[in-house]
């Protein structure tokens, strides 16, 4: 030994020799574990015990390579290589190490090696929830920032209809409990507005609500957008891995937009959360539990899809627990006034002043049949606010192909004879007549057209009739 490098003091060392040197070892806080090349475990510290609650006689004698097959030890056998700080799992007890090791040689030969190691699974733990804190913390705030780029038409419902009172009577119901819901409708209809609504209602409100579009995500990136990943699952993976989208829904609501587009594989994997609420991320074979709610969208004919093969059966099952289905805005025409009324309000804020429509602009929005629905309405209110110099919103500050409808309307109003025209006029008449013959009584009134009250005053409201 090289006194210079390896100094000791004599009058407290006189030898070295195997009772001192466990002595010595026996009260060092990390584990300290001795393999010959067999893998056999030969020496095994106080520390073990302690740290890792195994008795060290359970484990001295065996070989490790029966024990932990996958353990670090192994490798610097096989490689003659020292580590550092590096991590490693014991799978036999489920806790997460760190530590180091190094080779035991006698001349060229690999006798043996020595592992440094401590348990670290409550800073794993810890880092996990660190992680998944910051993550959620991020998307929240990507969402904050896109907040403003949403359609203004699509911040709270607005509707008079039957049709979407009922579905929104639903919702309200459906809220309030964990219960799987399917929101269904065309595409504009606003059913991401509808999912945020059921979550901000619900008991998971103060929990993330986590939005994916499985449509706008290359089916290749779908799976570890949702499972997350380990670092080195596959090449490109991030160092530390990513949580995925239902880990960041934990607790709280994930929405899964346009859900009729998910492959049958994912849609394989979907159904297993759903009924285990567990999964793996991608490179990993922990289970992770989860605690969420799903809510699903879709503007598909599911049914169809199920016959032609394209949609599991079972999922469609678990997914229709409660679906509700958003009319499209053709539907619920009355409603029209009062969605563009409002959109304009929310264009307008932060200006000097506010915009109306004019008797012409609002026909053309009444007779048209939208079929990109809401989302179509606020890109025209959109593009006429801008176009619009005044305060009133005139047929010229349309967009050019509701402009042509407005011209093909009126060439038709210039024919002479207009069977429509004719009978709406006609009708009007009577209605006139009737309520005056009958000394405005309504109900006198009802009785001689032979109409319902609901009828009658759908007519009072459509020809302008005022009520005295």
């Amino acid at each position: 030994m090289n006194t210079e490098t390896h100094a000791i003091t004599t009058k407290v060392i006189k030898k070295w020799d195997q009772a001192l040197l466990f002595k010595i070892l026996d009260n060092i806080q990390d584990i300290v574990m001795v393999l010959d090349a067999d893998t056999t475990v030969v020496y095994i510290n106080n520390a073990y015990a302690k740290i890792l609650g195994v008795p060290v006689q359970k484990v001295l004698g065996r070989r490790l390579d029966d024990i932990e097959p996958e353990a670090l030890a192994l490798e610097i056998l096989r490689s003659g290589l020292t580590t550092h700080n590096r991590r490693d799992r014991l799978a036999s007890l489920g806790i997460d190490v760190i530590g180091s090791g190094f080779p035991l040689f006698e001349g060229e030969k690999i006798v043996g090696c020595v592992s440094i190691f401590n348990n670290i699974s409550e800073v794993v733990h810890l880092s996990r929830e660190l992680q998944r804190t910051k993550q959620v913390a991020d998307y929240l705030q990507e969402q904050l920032n896109q907040r403003e780029q949403l359609p203004l038409s699509f911040k709270e419902y607005v509707g008079r209809s039957g049709i979407l009172r009922e579905t929104l009577e639903l919702a309200v119901k459906v809220a309030r409990t964990d219960s799987t819901v399917i929101i269904r409708g065309e595409s504009g209809v606003g059913k991401g507005v509808l999912a945020r609504a059921i979550h901000n209602s619900s008991q998971r409100k103060d929990k993330p609500l986590i939005i994916v579009n499985c449509a706008a995500i290359p089916e290749a990136l779908l799976e570890s957008e949702l499972f997350g990943y380990e670092e080195g699952a596959f090449s490109g993976a991030k160092k530390g891995g990513k949580l995925g989208k239902f880990e960041l829904a934990h607790g709280g609501t994930i929405f899964l937009d346009e859900i009729g587009d998910m492959s049958l594989n994912m849609q394989a994997k979907l159904l297993h959360v759903l009924q285990e609420k567990e999964l793996e991320r991608l490179g990993s074979t922990k289970t992770v539990k989860l605690n969420i709610r799903i809510i699903a969208a879709t503007n598909r004919d599911l049914e169809k899809m199920i016959t032609d093969g394209t949609f599991r059966q079972d999922l469609y099952y678990r997914l229709n627990i409660v679906p509700l289905n958003l009319p499209p805005l053709r539907e619920r025409k009355e409603d029209i006034p009062e969605l563009a009324d409002r959109i304009l309000r929310q264009l307008a804020e932060g200006k000097d002043s506010e915009l109306i429509l004019s008797p012409q602009v609002m026909r053309i929005l009444e007779d048209y049949d939208w079929p990109g629905n809401i989302r179509e309405l606020q890109n025209v209110m959109e593009h006429a606010s801008i176009i619009c110099s005044a305060d009133q919103i005139e047929v010229r500050h349309l967009p050019a192909y509701l402009r042509s409808l407005n011209q093909q309307s009126q060439s038709v109003e210039e024919k002479p004879l207009d069977l429509k025209e004719a009978v709406a006029r006609f009708e009007r008449e009577l209605i006139v007549e009737a309520i005056e013959k009958s000394g405005n009584n309504r109900s006198f009134a009802m009785r001689q057209l032979g109409l319902s009250r609901g009828s009658f005053y759908e007519k009072l409201h459509k020809y302008n009739i005022e009520s005295r």
